[in-house]
């Protein structure tokens, strides 16, 4: 007809539909929405893990029962549950999770009041475990990691992902303050004082992320200092978690007493070399020189058998995990969600380095497990469910996007 313009039926309209479509499959693919070497670099991990659990408590004929895969069968049992708790956070979904974070913190709180109770067990010196008999343990304080995580995310992102400000505000900020102090002031009266760090750091972590201002975290900083030498002053410490930390400022403090631990694990990791003295064949390790090296102490079991580059292997595969983990929260499509990956993201980064820095003796000896690697289910579990979190995180990103 005169007049009228037909339509253009050329191909290249119909190229960005096919994209389009492609990227529609894509969204619907949940195995391809996921972030795999995420996912790989934590089983690789384990896996070693594993080895180096097996290796340290093989010949331990006084806690294995005279099981030499007693501890390796445990620890496969409970890495296996952790992937499924895993998967289980990925089908259910952060934001969705998002609704019973009141009773997650509130589960959480219970928990390790339960551990102040006569239900509460004392483990290596620390009361902090509730013992549920059949050689099983839990460790609640682990699981206020997440609670707390989960609780500062919900509170500092509700108003500015309804678009009601740019940044959080001071009420929000002291609201997810008085609610993570509480959990952590629990867990400190136990006291477990390597958790609390844990969880100091993530509340810096989840603040910094939120964009609250800097004045926020200076003065929680002051307010640490001032904090850490009332709880010396009160004697809230045991004398054992004091004398640890004169270890740490004096290496040639009592070798053979307080400071023991540290100087049996420097020698273990300086005598592996570079590559090592091949599994199973560590001598510190087989003679038991070294304690719980299965928990605490696995990283000397990977530096005297597998050497140098053993070790870095496993400081690379926690530095894959968190470069992974970084890029999923700086890629986040809202607050509440970068904040939960970043309080991961501490977590896990404070952890690692911790562990392996009181290994090396750059770091006072805390009690705290190394990450994918440490004999514990408590720990196992928590930490793959901070895997699952942060897949989560990734495949709603991969959605919107």
């Amino acid at each position: 007809m005169a007049g009228v313009s037909s339509p253009s039926w050329s191909a290249p309209r119909y190229k960005p539909r096919r994209e389009g479509m492609g990227r529609l499959l894509e969204r619907d693919n949940p195995v391809r929405r996921m972030d795999w070497i995420l996912v790989l670099a934590a089983l690789a991990l384990s896996g070693i893990g594993s080895l180096l659990v097996w290796s340290a408590t093989r010949s331990r004929v006084e806690i294995n029962h005279g099981d030499p895969q007693y501890f390796l069968v445990r620890h496969l049992v409970n890495l296996a549950i952790g992937v499924g708790l895993c998967g289980a956070v990925v089908a259910l979904g952060h934001h969705r999770l998002r609704t019973a974070v009141p009773f997650i913190y509130g589960l959480s709180i219970l928990g390790v009041l339960a551990v102040l109770s006569p239900l509460g067990s004392t483990v290596n010196g620390a009361h902090s475990w509730i013992v549920l008999g059949g050689g099983f343990s839990m460790q609640p304080s682990e699981f206020c990691k997440i609670s707390i995580v989960l609780i500062c995310a919900t509170i500092l992102s509700a108003r500015v992902d309804a678009g009601e400000m740019q940044r959080p505000n001071a009420r929000s900020i002291l609201q997810a303050l008085g609610l993570a102090a509480v959990p952590m002031g629990i867990v400190l009266m136990m006291p477990d004082l390597g958790s609390t760090m844990v969880m100091v750091v993530i509340i810096l972590g989840v603040l910094l992320a939120s964009g609250a201002s800097a004045r926020w975290l200076g003065g929680l900083t002051l307010l640490g200092a001032l904090g850490a030498t009332a709880i010396v002053q009160l004697h809230v410490l045991k004398q054992y978690q004091i004398a640890r930390f004169a270890a740490f400022a004096d290496p040639s403090l009592d070798p053979a007493g307080v400071g023991y631990n540290t100087a049996q694990a420097r020698i273990a990791i300086g005598s592996g070399g570079l590559m090592g003295k091949g599994l199973f064949h560590g001598t510190q390790t087989t003679g038991q020189f070294v304690p719980e090296q299965q928990t605490d102490f696995v990283f000397t079991v990977a530096g005297e058998e597998l050497g140098f580059v053993g070790g870095m292997v496993i400081i690379g595969l926690l530095g894959v995990i968190l470069w992974r983990a970084c890029r999923i929260a700086r890629e986040a499509t809202d607050l509440y969600s970068t904040v939960l990956a970043a309080g991961v993201v501490t977590w896990f980064a404070f952890q690692g380095f911790e562990n392996i820095g009181m290994t090396l003796g750059i770091m006072p000896v805390a009690g705290i497990p190394l990450p994918f690697v440490s004999y514990g289910g408590s720990s196992m579990f928590a930490i793959w469910i901070g895997i699952g979190l942060l897949q989560s995180v990734k495949m709603q990103r991969s959605m919107a996007g």
